[in-house]
């Protein structure tokens, strides 16, 4: 269920806003919470910093509300890795560009896209893939292609993409030459990995496109840095994204590139701040919180297996709840996370810092999940429903 709730003034703290929604819901299933606000601000400054054309990953974020903001604030291109993205853009943003970035698609997928929804764009990072667009959109004469550069492993990512997509530098530079003969666009990219903390894997997924596109000997229209733009998580050392994008504008002009349309692709970084979560303590052992949401919903990142994001956490006590409980607001301790399905894979280390005196019946406002905390929520145990609130 979604709800709509608005945001009156910039004089109204939003926490205070939040405690009010959560005190007139009570909610007993994990509860969404989207700023759209904030999606706004953060959508306008990347298209404000970044020089070329800025797309949001819908993988990030699906939501209809998030979509149209994004839209609105003058996002006009969107990367999708699936039909069923191709056509939830399609529907909601109908003049947008489509990037269809994933690099192995069903030829039925490639068929709807081209011929139904107008997409143009295809990445690949093979051959048989080349073939395939080649094929089922027969030998057709617009497209704009992609080859997908895999970089060396970046330890400074919470997630490595290209032990999974991208071709090697050699390889690339032939499917470059070969992707020439077919596209009327042709274009290289790379994705530099999920939560990248160190800019300098831009520029060096920028000068390895670089020596590529030298040795293919042929011409490229146009390059993509992919996404990787980080959120600021607790304890994780972030640089402003002004550094980021200023590191990549400069690398694009040391490498000669500058005369290339230039896109990237953020999602996290446009989305996670807009988002929060607020999940209720059913029960307590110790230093250990039984949630009603867990890394099978809404808190998959925090996992130790999807990077383990330490979040900013609030509490909210339960309506009624006095204040004092013998114990003091400003005395805080570690707790870890337990989800709710009967699964020992559902716990999340932490350490997340709470008032001591936290009791069952209390909320706890997790921060910036505006991120794969909707995208990625299953129904696995039958724990998926939850709700939904636009301010």
């Amino acid at each position: 269920m979604v709800y709509s709730v608005p945001l009156l003034s910039e004089k109204i703290d939003l926490n205070h806003r939040i405690d009010d929604v959560v005190a007139r819901l009570k909610p007993s299933t994990p509860l969404h919470i989207l700023d759209l606000r904030k999606l706004n601000e953060t959508s306008k400054e990347f298209v404000r910093l970044f020089r070329g054309t800025v797309m949001y990953a819908v993988k990030c974020n699906p939501t209809k509300e998030v979509i149209k903001t994004i839209a609105k604030a003058g996002v006009k291109t969107f990367d999708v890795a699936s039909i069923e993205e191709v056509r939830l853009i399609r529907k909601w943003v109908p003049q947008a560009k489509i990037h269809f970035m994933h690099t192995v698609k069903s030829r039925e997928a490639i068929r709807e896209a081209y011929f139904d929804h107008g997409v143009r764009v295809f990445v690949l990072d093979s051959f048989d893939e080349l073939h395939k667009i080649v094929h089922e959109t027969n030998l057709a004469p617009d497209l704009e292609l992609y080859i997908r550069l895999a970089l060396p492993k970046n330890k400074a990512a919470a997630m490595d993409f290209s032990a999974k997509f991208g071709a090697t530098p050699d390889i690339a530079v032939s499917l470059l030459r070969e992707a020439r003969l077919v596209s009327s666009r042709l274009g290289i990219m790379f994705h530099p990995g999920s939560q990248s903390k160190n800019a300098d894997v831009f520029r060096k997924g920028i000068g390895i496109s670089a020596e590529v596109i030298k040795k293919s000997g042929i011409t490229v229209d146009a390059i993509d840095v992919g996404g990787g733009f980080p959120a600021p998580y607790q304890q994780q050392n972030i640089a402003p994204l002004s550094d980021y994008i200023a590191t990549i504008h400069r690398a694009i002009d040391d490498y000669g590139l500058a005369s290339l349309d230039l896109y990237c692709e953020p999602g996290r970084a446009l989305v996670a701040e807009s988002g929060k979560l607020i999940v209720r303590v059913e029960l307590r052992k110790d230093n250990v919180l039984y949630l009603n949401d867990g890394v099978y919903g809404g808190l998959v990142e925090a996992a130790s297996f999807q990077g383990g994001f330490i979040y900013p956490l609030r509490l909210i006590r339960k309506e009624g709840d006095v204040t004092y409980r013998g114990g003091d607001e400003d005395t805080l301790m570690s707790f870890r996370f337990c989800g709710p399905t009967c699964d020992s894979v559902d716990m999340m280390a932490g350490p997340f810092i709470l008032p001591a005196d936290i009791a069952e019946g209390d909320f706890i406002e997790v921060g910036i999940t505006g991120a794969y905390s909707i995208s990625c929520r299953t129904n696995f145990n039958g724990f998926g429903k939850h709700q939904t609130v636009i301010l």
